[in-house]
């Protein structure tokens, strides 16, 4: 596969181990002491990354915007005011890169116009992350791309052909290290919509890393997507879901970002290399013995004793003759005496 690239020290793509990023998002409740408490539950997880957003309300939405239902009693104020009381303010962002350092997790944070662009580039993020309704933005593509940082695009919502002209923006401005999350803009996600087959269809589409930007309640999508071939994966998280905000109530809290990660590790383990090979070292240590059939005496069978079919049975263990050669054995003549349940070996016979 083509596109493979580096975020950090952290190589992404089809031969490396899946990327996680930790989606704090807006969960911090402007409070800087949750917002550090995020980054040591990612740490504490596993996580590879713990990504915040930078935005500002007022240029984000329109005033006359209208309301998203959503979200419920907390719609009830212009969306722009509610996009700007969840703001990550803006000088925590060198607070909490510097947090992220200390605890050897990198910091990421999706830009949502170009200023956040500069304040990240200065803090030298290791990649930026465009959001899905960001993707149609060729203007903020463009100006990021020119970082030449590594550009991970999150796709819910998007056409192929937007996709494309995505990439093609990026490329055309000097980002070559670029991967797509798939993605279902739906908070939260049914699970019939995430279509975790268009990952392998993506990779073979746009020759770059594929993902997963997972909104669905739970562990398990995501977990499974790595058997697609996810090479990242994004996933909210927040210390406790009944807190209150906009994206608390389909995030998953802190036992089960741990799980997520565990989970995910184990599935790569579980993968393989494809080619189907016979018992593994640590089945040959006891089970490929002792739990296999093979040949044994149905009976007692007396030294000299020719041998009929009657006299034979197959049971377990297997270190006895291969139940496959039971009818060869009719005919011959017991070399010594084979009590009734002995595993019966050649040198009886």
């Amino acid at each position: 596969m083509t596109g493979e690239f580096t975020i950090g020290e952290n190589r992404v793509g089809e031969n490396a181990r899946c990327y996680l990023i930790a989606e704090a998002g807006a969960n911090h409740n402007r409070d800087l002491d949750t917002a550090r408490r995020l980054v040591d539950v990612a740490v504490v997880a596993g996580a590879d990354a713990v990504k915040f957003q930078t935005y500002s309300g007022k240029t984000l939405y329109s005033t006359k915007a209208p309301r998203f239902d959503y979200l419920g009693d907390l719609g009830d104020k212009p969306v722009h005011e509610l996009l700007e009381d969840t703001a990550l303010p803006r000088e925590w962002q060198r607070i909490l890169a510097t947090h992220c350092r200390d605890q050897g997790i990198e910091f990421l944070s999706s830009p949502f116009d170009r200023r956040a662009v500069d304040e990240l580039d200065d803090l030298d993020v290791a990649a930026f992350k465009i959001a899905s309704f960001e993707i149609v933005d060729h203007g903020l593509i463009r100006y990021a791309a020119s970082t030449r940082r590594p550009l991970i695009f999150s796709t819910g919502m998007a056409t192929l052909a937007e996709i494309d002209e995505a990439i093609a923006v990026a490329r055309s401005a000097g980002a070559d290290q670029i991967a797509l999350l798939q993605c279902a803009s739906l908070y939260p996600s049914p699970p019939s919509i995430i279509n975790l087959r268009t990952i392998p269809a993506m990779r073979t589409a746009f020759g770059v890393p594929v993902g997963l930007s997972d909104h669905t309640l739970g562990t398990h999508v995501a977990a499974a997507s790595i058997a697609v071939g996810a090479a990242i994966i994004e996933k909210h998280f927040t210390l406790d879901r009944t807190m209150p905000g906009p994206d608390h109530p389909f995030a998953i809290e802190p036992n089960e970002l741990t799980a997520l990660v565990s989970h995910v590790r184990d599935v790569e383990a579980a993968l393989g290399d494809g080619v189907k090979r016979g018992p593994s070292a640590d089945e040959a240590v006891e089970m490929y013995a002792k739990a296999r059939r093979s040949v044994v005496a149905a009976c007692d069978i007396p030294t000299g004793t020719t041998i009929v079919q009657d006299m034979l049975t197959v049971k377990r263990p297997g270190f006895g003759i291969a139940p496959k050669f039971i009818e060869t054995l009719v005919g011959r003549v017991a070399s010594c005496d084979i009590e009734y349940d002995d595993i019966v070996t050649w040198d009886m016979l």
